[in-house]
């Protein structure tokens, strides 16, 4: 028997009321949208004038402004402005730009700050707007999602944008642009003129701060950071979810990294080309070094970075070496580049070590470093049992070693993998206390069914595939569409004694990936993802709907648009039905229906695929600290089909 809408309505929740269910999802009708397709980013690379295997390989950069980099708004640019907000609006709501996240935030603190106490607006009048170039004092009332901090002047609703402070700092700042449509102003950091007591600035640890972009949160305590992160986690499922307060649970705190500083295992420095670099033709070179390190807030010229506290000991050395040859052979780049410094593990038991790393010889520490890196260990570190030797890989395709408590991962220098790997062994653990239903709960339900199958969407070079492989009696099943990556995620296997029936990898597509998995019983199955930035996009949402497996852990480096496909699964069948009924459009309706519920109507039997509906309920949120100093957190959601 088809399923018609109001029974899909009522079926949300048997203890909800009818109307509160039609008003979830003609507002979430608003919340459908068409996301580029299943991606994966390939790195191009070129190699440096360096010799043999060892050499380093610098990426070039695109001609085009690196993204984040504010526009200069004159000098004869006159349709620049212009432009730039008309590409601003094709920014489709739900994709989690960084710039949407921004102006919800945004949004939100003008109606708090213009409703009074009483409920009424406020009508007072405002002063007019400083000028561009001015310098004025605001006061901080709250950090954005970005990192950045929200402020306001005395006696005006306008909010400034203003990095690197905390809620409540008195700042000195400039004004750089006045947003008239959006309703804000973007204003360059000058200076604490009245620290809040949060800030403590003797915590900063890199004389750079303030000036680079890549940490906003070094004056802060750390307890206060991760304070700040389950913040982020909570607007985000409020902002971006589309779902009522009361379906979503209480947001767990932020789980920290072991490591505050040195914990980053990649950086990627780079250096801009030549005066005329971007001319057809050009062949002038550098004449001196140009700068060698990242993009400062609001300019579009590197920076100049000669370490990074951020990262670890053997990428911060092979930093040093960089600069050292680039030092020498400026002189042969027409372009600018991107510096790959990713760091590599050798493992050796303390038993098999007869020497100090200062006693090797050039051919015995040559044979604890894989090809393709630089000529020696950087740093080590011990353990009671064994002793890591840490050296930093420059050569896109060179292969790099990691190592996750007893698990063992290589990968290609180049490809993704994640960059804290004092983190990684917690948080592999968490998922792994997790990934199962608890005890005493959904497990013991009535007809439940033991879980046998992990599904590893996204799965990369094999890390929840591997790490989670035990769990489950009838195999890990790890699927991404990069064939490399699955090559090495089959390597990896291997390395870590799991053979094909305990652990194997599929390379497909996402509209392929679930035609890859239809032999296995979706009540015996969990489904892990972990997406890139931009998320699922609808038509694998609702095939993972279709393929309905009975837990699913949703892992995120953005919890953005997280939040909004948790959105789009807690609300289930009806929201895909509907979503395709729309057309992939953006959001737009069908054009014969108007009405949500008559497109359902329309295309109830035409469509169904189930003889019940499907959708979930969200058991645990949870953030990660990855990235200390910085304002980013990594989300774990940990969802359950609802079969009543």
């Amino acid at each position: 028997m088809g399923l018609t809408p109001t029974r899909v309505l009522a079926s949300f929740s048997s203890s909800q009321p009818l109307r509160f269910a039609s008003t979830l999802l003609l507002r979430s009708q608003s919340r459908i949208f068409t996301k580029p397709p299943f991606w994966t980013m390939a790195s191009v690379a070129v190699t440096t004038p360096a010799q043999g295997d060892g050499a380093s390989q610098i990426a070039p950069q695109s001609t085009q402004a690196h993204t984040g980099k504010r526009p200069f708004p004159g000098g004869g640019q006159k349709g620049r402005p212009h432009k730039m907000k008309k590409k601003a609006k094709k920014t489709k709501v739900g994709e989690g730009s960084h710039e949407e996240v921004l102006m919800m935030d945004i949004q939100n603190l003008m109606a708090a700050h213009k409703i009074s106490e009483d409920g009424a607006e406020t009508t007072k009048e405002q002063p007019p707007l400083p000028e561009q170039g001015s310098e004025i004092e605001v006061d901080v009332v709250e950090i954005s999602s970005t990192g950045d901090g929200l402020a306001k002047q005395k006696g005006s609703d306008r909010i400034y944008v203003v990095p690197f402070t905390v809620p409540g700092d008195t700042v000195r700042v400039k004004v750089y642009r006045h947003l008239e449509q959006e309703g804000y102003t973007v204003a360059d950091f000058i200076e604490v003129t009245s620290p809040s007591p949060l800030r403590d600035d003797s915590r900063i640890k890199c004389k750079y701060f303030a000036k680079c972009s890549g940490c906003q949160f070094q004056m802060l305590d750390y307890s206060d950071q991760l304070r700040l992160k389950r913040d982020i986690v909570v607007k985000a499922y409020r902002n971006f979810s589309g779902l009522p307060s009361e379906v979503v649970p209480e947001i767990l705190e932020t789980i920290g990294s072991p490591l505050k500083y040195g914990y980053r295992t990649k950086l990627t420095p780079h250096f801009d080309g030549p005066p005329g670099a971007r001319r057809r033709g050009n062949t002038k070179a550098w004449e001196t070094m140009p700068p060698v390190g990242f993009t400062p807030k609001g300019s579009n010229k590197v920076m100049d970075i000669e370490e990074c506290p951020i990262g670890t000991e053997a990428v911060n050395q092979g930093l040093k070496l960089e600069r050292e040859r680039l030092a020498k052979e400026h002189g042969k780049y027409t372009k600018g580049a991107t510096i790959l410094l990713r760091e590599s593990t050798k493992r050796v038991p303390n038993a098999q070590i007869q020497k100090p790393l200062s006693d090797l010889t050039a051919e015995e520490a040559a044979a604890l470093v894989p090809a393709g890196i630089l000529p020696k260990p950087l740093a080590v570190e011990m353990s009671s049992s064994m002793t890591e030797y840490k050296s930093c890989i420059t050569n896109h395709n060179a292969t790099s070693t990691e190592y996750i408590d007893n698990f063992i991962f290589t990968n290609p220098a180049g490809f993704f993998f994640q960059n804290n790997n004092s983190i990684l062994s917690p948080f592999t653990d968490y998922i792994r206390q997790h990934i199962l239903p608890p005890s005493g709960g959904l497990a013991n339900a009535p007809g439940a069914k033991p879980i046998r199958t992990l599904i590893d969407a996204y799965s990369g070079s094999g890390l929840f595939t591997i790490t989670q492989s035990a769990l489950f009696p009838g195999g890990s099943i790890g699927i991404d569409i990069a064939e490399k990556s699955i090559d090495y995620a089959r390597k990896n296997a291997l390395l870590n004694g799991l053979n094909e029936k305990q652990c194997s990898f599929i390379a497909a597509d996402a509209p392929e990936l679930f035609k890859s998995v239809k032999k296995y019983d979706p009540d015996e199955t969990v489904v892990v993802l972990d997406p890139p930035r931009k998320g699922c996009d609808n038509s694998f949402l609702t095939q993972l709907l279709d393929f309905a497996p009975t837990r699913v852990v949703y892992v995120s480096c953005n919890v953005h648009t997280q939040a909004r496909d948790v959105g789009f699964l807690v609300r289930g069948q009806a929201e895909a039905e509907l979503s395709a009924s729309t057309g992939s459009t953006g959001g737009k309706k069908n054009e014969q229906a108007d009405d949500p519920f008559d497109v359902l109507l329309q295309n109830d039997v035409k469509t169904r695929k189930h003889k019940r509906p499907v959708r979930y309920e969200i058991e645990s949120i949870r953030g990660f600290d990855f990235f200390p100093q910085t304002g980013h957190v990594e989300g774990v959601a940990v969802l359950n089909r609802v079969d009543s």
